[in-house]
């Protein structure tokens, strides 16, 4: 909780008693030192922090302002005190009820284990590590901080921060992290990459997992507007299935695949099933994986990932996945005129499993010369996406990410260009409602959003890895965005 005032802090603290086992007050937020936070408990477990700016706090703090805080705060034995490091040999708490931390938020540094070792030195009942992390593969450090602490019997709570770094905040409880942190909602996180507490427990069940627990998750970059962990965790919870579905922020897949996933090579002791691949990584992935499916292989891109024994598989699900709602909306595809927008791994999907339905195909790109390579892997035309004219085509195909996270305000094309196509598909699902279905409307198309999509592909997938047929459908509760309450 990291509040202003003293009223808005106990507003606060009363709302995340319903989700909490501690609540963690942020006095350092404080406009003013507190004189009254003994009120504020009532004999509920609080983890009371005073950080200065250098440790990620709201205040320039000196040391010797932190002692004096330190000398006057509550004690007892629902009370914990989370003080810095260097600060703890300075005073005489409660030990059993100490956390020592250290924060960097510039990176993982190179004495991560010389950090935990000065630690462990000092008598904290618990210790407190936290890292930025900038790539999914600086989580393996944090893991393995994790693994020894187990070993030498140490309670520690080791984070990544950051969005690369929430695998950490999810599977570190089952790993041996004394506690995980979440916030009350997404607009009060207080450490990057932060999951709100609501989530944390009826998203991905965090209470729920163990050694035991079947690990899939998105790969991509970015991955955290995806609503793919609400379909798959709800689709494991659904069939009774100890898995869970995290968000992978991905940029060096090279090194994410050797350090991370593939059972050879891999640095982390981990029950990894299976990935879903999504921009910029489907074609990249390729080179990893020691078969592909051969509808995979001619479309040249793959979406899902399973690893099987000591081998990685590859298929793809998104040709399906977006054939399926096409074929019940508009029927049979033979003969029809589509377009398609975008040059990416989507796009040769999309060319692909339109081609198998005998569909006549054209390739829409802003750069007409770049995307040539792949109107001729397919043999069809490919024309400037600036200049287009989609009258007279049957159906209109977006592959590219214009109208969904940075990019929520772009349309691929206008209504103008739009006026006197029949049907527009965009294969964007978040927002449901995009820019480009508004100027489709606009100019009188039929409009089909992708959740549809992603709802099929997400199926083929879950049999992919569980062997199980999901029931899954578009209009279950797990689509509503709503904060969900507890119980």
């Amino acid at each position: 909780m990291c509040e202003k005032n003293l009223d808005a802090l106990r507003s606060a603290f009363e709302r995340a008693v319903a989700w909490t086992d501690f609540v963690e007050l942020r006095l350092d937020c404080l406009d003013h030192e507190p004189s009254n936070i003994a009120e504020l408990l009532h004999g509920r477990p609080v983890i009371l922090t005073f950080r200065p700016s250098e440790q990620g706090g709201h205040r320039n703090l000196t040391r010797e302002e932190r002692e004096a805080f330190w000398k006057t705060v509550p004690r007892g034995d629902t009370v914990w005190w989370d003080v810095e490091g260097e600060l703890v040999h300075d005073l005489s708490p409660d030990w059993s009820r100490v956390i020592a931390s250290h924060h960097d938020f510039s990176g993982v540094p190179s004495d991560l284990q010389q950090i935990y070792e000065r630690l462990a030195k000092t008598p904290a009942h618990v210790l407190k590590i936290a890292v930025q992390a900038h790539d999914i593969v600086d989580c393996i450090p944090v893991f393995q901080l994790l693994d020894r602490a187990r070993r030498e019997g140490r309670e520690i709570i080791a984070i990544a921060m950051g969005n690369a770094g929430i695998a950490t905040r999810i599977l570190g409880p089952s790993r041996g992290a004394f506690l995980t942190y979440g916030a009350l909602d997404d607009e009060s996180a207080t450490a990057p990459g932060q999951v709100n507490a609501p989530k944390l427990r009826s998203l991905y069940h965090i209470d729920q997992i163990d050694d035991e627990t079947m690990i899939c998750g998105l790969i991509g970059l970015p991955v955290m507007h995806s609503v793919s962990p609400h379909i798959h965790n709800a689709a494991f919870a659904a069939e009774g299935i100890n898995g869970v579905y995290l968000p992978f922020e991905v940029k060096d897949v090279d090194s994410f695949f050797r350090r991370m996933v593939d059972p050879r090579t891999r640095e982390l002791d981990w029950s990894l099933r299976g990935l879903s691949v999504t921009a910029p990584h489907k074609q990249s992935v390729m080179k990893h994986l020691d078969w592909i499916e051969p509808n995979a292989k001619e479309i040249g891109a793959v979406n899902t990932v399973v690893i099987e024994n000591d081998r990685l598989l590859g298929y793809n699900t998104d040709a399906a996945g977006l054939i399926e709602p096409l074929l019940q909306r508009l029927g049979s595809l033979a003969d029809q005129k589509v377009a398609i927008i975008g040059a990416g791994g989507a796009a040769r999907a999309a060319i692909w499993a339109l081609q198998q339905q005998k569909a006549r195909v054209t390739l829409f790109a802003r750069n007409a010369e770049k995307a040539q390579t792949l109107a001729e892997l397919f043999n069809i035309s490919c024309e400037s996406l600036s200049s287009a004219k989609f009258a007279g085509y049957d159906l209109v195909v977006n592959t590219t990410p214009l109208g969904s996270g940075e990019h929520i305000d772009k349309s691929p094309a206008t209504a103008g260009q739009l006026n006197g196509a029949r049907c527009i598909y965009d294969l964007i699902y978040n927002p449901i409602e995009t820019k480009l279905m508004r100027e489709a409307r606009q100019a009188g198309c039929e409009t089909l959003g992708g959740m549809e999509m992603l709802v099929a592909q997400a199926k083929l997938q879950f049999e992919l890895w569980t062997g199980k047929q999901a029931r899954l459908h578009r209009d279950q509760s797990f689509w509503s965005q709503s904060t969900p309450r507890p119980g």
